[in-house]
């Protein structure tokens, strides 16, 4: 069976990092991505995705990046369940992300002067991920 992704989008909101009971990092965020083709009017729609990332990964991905930043992402599709306060069954369908790029300068993703460099910055193959 085959479940990568590939996503290329921006941050809808800062990075949301929490820490495990037993101190594991998790970050959740949501990534807009925009829809290859336009609507009636013209205008270009966008798919929100729920992403997951986890460990040091999620702490690089917290510090480096803020709503907006211009990210690509890999990883794999996931689904759970769990019941809610109200004892209804919520179902969740979200990317976990195995490794990240950052797709436009730190100096640029901050709103700040341009450095001298211009190249992106990427963290990938985070080797202690389970996955």
């Amino acid at each position: 069976m085959i479940n990568n992704v590939s996503l290329t989008g921006r941050l809808t909101r800062d990075v949301e990092l929490k820490y495990t009971q037993s101190g594991t990092a998790v970050a959740q965020f949501t990534l807009a991505v925009s829809r290859k083709f336009t609507n009636q009017q013209g205008e270009r729609e966008s798919d929100f995705i729920n992403c997951v990332i986890w460990r040091k990964s999620a702490e690089n991905f917290s510090n480096f990046t803020h709503k907006g930043s211009l990210v690509g992402v890999e990883g794999h599709i996931q689904t759970r369940t769990y019941d809610n306060q109200e004892g209804q069954k919520v179902y969740v369908t979200e990317v976990i992300v195995e490794n990240f790029a950052l797709l436009e300068p730190r100096s640029q993703a901050a709103n700040q002067a341009p450095t001298t460099s211009s190249q992106p910055a990427n963290v990938a193959d985070d080797d202690d991920l389970p996955f």
